[in-house]
């Protein structure tokens, strides 16, 4: 390469760099110009998909994208986190900003369908204060059931203690859902009271989540008697099955209650 070839050619490499810089000069005066009529940027979430009333919002349906802050709606989501696993209470349009006054946790305003696992079916039992670890269930909570029933009639009859599920899960306490909102309004005799959810300590009944087959089971149960059910807690952390055979009076008081003294009555000394 000659003298001026070279010449040539830091001279077209200049005049590059000089219009790339008068590129990015010009961008930047009319990215000024727009932020003093708009305002400056702003991060907001925005639906990347329609999303329809009643839908559970998931990270792949929306996005984050930057708007002149003009353009920026009151009550706009900041982060993705804000609105993931929340619920519509109306359709989103796709590109849409998401409001936080078009979501709401799941709880008695959407329903209880929403958390019941696919597969699973939500079915309520009716309990008591020694039924449901004196009231200190809530929702979330992992439970076993257990069954208490007599078997045979008269002289015969026998009662036996079985466990029937394992590590179920409660999804609701009377009113109070897993993810609730911490109040319920309610109107009564026209007038409209807020109850206050977190203080509703007592429930006369517990909804948990069950196979179609154990449904059938928890049916039949009450339909013939609701009061033989009862419910034990689990650490949350503790998922394991165990092997359990069913209980007797004999399993309770001893093999010597096999033997009966002259008497008549059972030998509780072992």
């Amino acid at each position: 390469m000659n003298k001026k070839e070279t010449i040539s050619l830091w001279i077209s490499i200049f005049a590059g760099i000089f219009a790339a810089f008068l590129i990015f000069s010009y961008t930047q005066e009319k990215t000024k110009e727009i932020s003093k009529i708009f305002g400056k940027q702003t991060t907001v979430v925005v639906a990347k998909q329609v999303i329809y009333e009643m839908q559970t919002v998931q990270e792949n349906m929306i996005e984050l994208v930057e708007v002149p802050e003009k353009f920026v709606q009151p009550g706009y989501a900041r982060q993705i986190e804000d609105v993931v696993g929340l619920v519509a209470l109306a359709p989103i349009n796709k590109g849409e900003q998401i409001l936080t006054n078009k979501v709401i946790l799941p709880g008695p305003e959407t329903g209880l369908s929403l958390q019941v696992t696919p597969g699973k079916r939500a079915i309520s039992i009716p309990v008591s204060k020694t039924r449901a670890v004196s009231y200190l269930l809530k929702p979330g909570d992992r439970v076993d059931m257990l069954v208490a029933t007599d078997l045979n009639l008269g002289t015969s009859q026998k009662r036996y203690i079985k466990t029937l599920l394992q590590d179920i899960v409660i999804l609701a306490t009377g009113m109070r859902v897993v993810s609730e909102l911490p109040r319920l309004q309610e109107e009564v005799g026209g007038e409209v009271y807020i109850k206050n959810l977190r203080k509703e300590i007592e429930f006369d009944t517990i909804t948990i989540e069950a196979s179609p087959s154990d449904a059938q089971k928890i049916t039949y149960l009450l339909s013939t008697d609701p009061q033989s059910i009862f419910f034990t807690l689990r650490h949350s952390s503790d998922n394991e099955t165990v092997i359990l055979r069913q209980t007797e009076l004999a399993d309770v008081l001893g093999a010597g209650l096999n033997r009966a003294p002259a008497q008549g009555r059972p030998n509780l000394n072992r």
